[in-house]
């Protein structure tokens, strides 16, 4: 193994350029024989296999990294990404024992259509590769320098799949997986210490089978499936200390929601959002606080369109905003158009008060059903 190390290590200074900088995905503050053990042993040290492996990789980051690896989180995925983790959230929380970032994902949560009205296919490529290039990286760089006896840059990921049902199963959400998992397989590989996947429902083995096919085997002997929660959050504890783990995780540290919560842009104190299948109205009333104040939007792929208003459901006859016209101008099944986003507020409405948000049809009487993520973003009230 050492031969094949140094017979490796001799080749990437040879090539440099490109090729070295895929093997030190992260900087060479990683360390020489972190880096090369990492893609060694995804290919069990067969050095014809390694030397393929990188050469793949380096042209899968060709494109990506002539924009830089996308750092503009926003210009990436065509939406605030704040909006974009609403509709699937995921988040960085601490570290492990190991000294790893503990990144928590949850896709029982994820909405595929709410996903569909904000962003493209592309995006979430795009955005994926700002998380890995940027996010992650800077957080494994940021340990390294804190600890230089951290030397495994990699993370404990726990993978939780409460509220998950059947129908979040969609062909859209299973390419997103395979993509996802394909870029990071190929580009950064060994980079995941362990997983635990939690609040595991049945009907999930059939497509636990499929995942698992994409995955090197490798990296798929270091997921570990808990249904129960006391066994996970016990198993949880032995991988990360209790002041680190989220307390809605069994631990002491602050919950997901007011970890996510920090990532909100400048200002905001909360968002709601809300997913709309209109056929030919549909209206919710949202309460705004006292010392609150609102802006409301609406993201669509409809090609028919509605009509949206905004009043004061405690003073009949205010009205706020009118005869908005909300309509997707392109093709509302191109999955990598970007979708329609239109701000219906003018000037953000004070609180007290119950906002009456309010959609009309514009499909005419053969009314289909279509799409549209209503976001309401809170702030402050001003003085």
């Amino acid at each position: 193994m050492f031969t094949q190390q140094v017979k490796f290590r001799d080749e990437v200074e040879k090539r440099g350029g490109e090729f070295k900088n895929t093997v030190y995905s992260f900087g060479e503050i990683e360390g020489e024989a972190w880096a090369l053990t990492r893609w060694l042993r995804a290919r069990k040290f067969v050095y014809d296999d390694v030397i393929k492996m990188v050469e793949e990789a380096t042209e899968c980051r060709q494109e990506p990294g002539k924009q830089g690896f996308y750092p503009d989180p926003n210009a990436a995925l065509g939406v605030d990404p704040f909006v974009y983790i609403q509709q699937y959230p995921q988040l960085y929380s601490g570290n492990a024992k190991s000294g790893c970032p503990l990144f928590i994902s949850k896709p029982g949560k994820l909405s595929v259509d709410g996903m569909e009205c904000i962003t493209t296919l592309d995006g979430i490529y795009r955005y994926h590769w700002h998380v890995m290039m940027h996010d992650y990286a800077n957080r494994l760089v940021a340990n390294k320098k804190a600890n230089p006896e951290f030397t495994r840059f990699q993370c404990v990921c726990v993978l939780d799949l409460d509220g998950l049902s059947a129908s979040n199963i969609t062909k859209r959400a299973l390419n997103i997986i395979q993509k996802q998992t394909e870029i990071d397989s190929l580009c950064f590989p060994e980079t995941m210490e362990r997983m635990v996947v939690i609040n595991v429902p049945r009907f999930f083995a059939l497509t636990w089978r499929l995942i698992k096919g994409w995955i090197d085997p490798r990296t798929a002997g270091k997921i570990e499936l808990i249904s129960g929660r006391k066994q996970w959050e016990a198993r949880l504890r032995e991988l990360v200390d209790i002041d680190q783990l989220p307390s809605d995780y069994g631990g002491k540290s602050e919950d997901t929601d007011t970890t996510l919560m920090k990532t909100a842009p400048s200002g905001m104190i909360r968002q709601t959002t809300d997913l709309w299948h209109v056929s030919a109205h549909h209206h919710h009333t949202f309460e705004v606080g006292a010392n609150e104040e609102v802006e409301v939007a609406v993201y669509t792929r409809a090609t028919s369109g509605a009509t949206f208003s905004v009043a004061d459901k405690d003073h009949k006859g205010k009205t706020f905003v009118n005869g908005v016209d909300v309509v997707h101008v392109g093709k509302a099944d191109d999955e990598n158009e970007s979708p329609t986003n239109v701000k219906l507020t003018t000037e953000r409405i004070a609180g007290p008060s119950h906002i009456r948000v309010k959609a009309d049809s514009k499909s005419g009487r053969f009314a289909k059903t279509e799409t549209f993520l209503v976001v309401l973003n809170f702030y402050p009230k001003s003085s």
